[in-house]
């Protein structure tokens, strides 16, 4: 559905000088600056500025085509994976561009974790689904396998239900534990950030909840950033929100803020569902 003609969008105020863009954050991980991204000459993404808590969950909502998803694959540096993608401003890793020179990309990537909409775990065991990112990164001691494997698997909650299965086909799994399978290949290389894009956009809503236990279980010790199309999901589940229509951020605060006293009448139309 398109916006309603009352919908009013503010563009040119930066965090710095416009409260609605600006929460307190006492420590940031992640810090984006004046970010364009254009797809060929169809920009999308529009002068986004922000920075992401350390070790919360920050909830990326607004209707679909608003750049969500694309800012989300900015963060580990998917998009350089498109063509004739082109990026102007900047997102720094704890003060370091992500896009300098030397940065090492799959270096970036072990510790920006990504998990997808659709739960895509490779066509091999649970075990090897869940070691393949510490093989890759070195480790060969089976024991040493064994432990990142358990910890990884109780970190996403599914140890207990798949610890006698962990020489059979992860493609066997349920897609709600398929899903935290992914979440578990991802932790298992230690990152710091995980960046989710619509996680439980395919599961029931039983799948869903052990999803959502599972951030609740995981904040404080990751940075999470979660694109989700289901209001009371991000109201649920995160720390800070941020509002996108059109590519543009059009308010950033604490989730209580945007939910219950948002600063801009657009915000409080899109998260009732007056539009979107």
């Amino acid at each position: 559905m398109n916006a309603p003609s009352t919908v009013e969008i503010r563009l040119g105020d930066t965090p710095a000088t416009d409260p609605a863009l600006n929460p307190r954050i006492d420590k940031s991980v992640l810090d984006v600056h004046e970010l364009d991204l254009y797809y060929g000459a169809s920009q999308a993404l529009k002068k986004i500025s922000l920075r992401i808590a350390e070790r919360s969950v920050t909830a990326f909502i607004g209707p679909s085509g608003c750049g969500k998803s694309t800012l989300l694959r900015c963060f580990n540096r998917l998009n350089d994976l498109v063509d004739g993608v082109r990026i102007e401003g900047r997102i720094e890793f704890h003060g370091q561009s992500i896009f300098a020179p030397e940065v090492d990309v799959n270096a970036l990537r072990a510790q920006v974790g990504m998990v997808f909409q659709k739960s895509n775990p490779f066509p091999k065991t649970i075990y090897d689904n869940v070691a393949y990112g510490p093989r890759i990164h070195g480790t060969r001691s089976r024991s040493e396998l064994d432990g990142i494997v358990e910890e990884s698997l109780k970190g996403a909650a599914l140890w207990d239900e798949v610890k006698d299965r962990l020489k059979e086909s992860a493609l066997g799994l349920s897609g709600g534990q398929q899903q935290r399978l992914c979440i578990a290949r991802a932790i298992a290389v230690e990152p710091e950030v995980i960046l989710l894009d619509e996680p439980c956009s395919a599961l029931d809503p039983i799948a869903t909840g052990h999803i959502e236990d599972l951030l609740d279980e995981l904040r404080g010790e990751y940075t999470i950033l979660i694109v989700t199309h289901n209001m009371q999901q991000a109201s649920r589940t995160s720390d800070y929100t941020a509002f996108m229509y059109l590519g543009n951020l059009i308010e950033y605060g604490k989730t209580s803020d945007i939910f219950l006293q948002p600063h801009l009448a657009a915000t409080e139309d899109y998260v009732t569902g007056r539009f979107g």
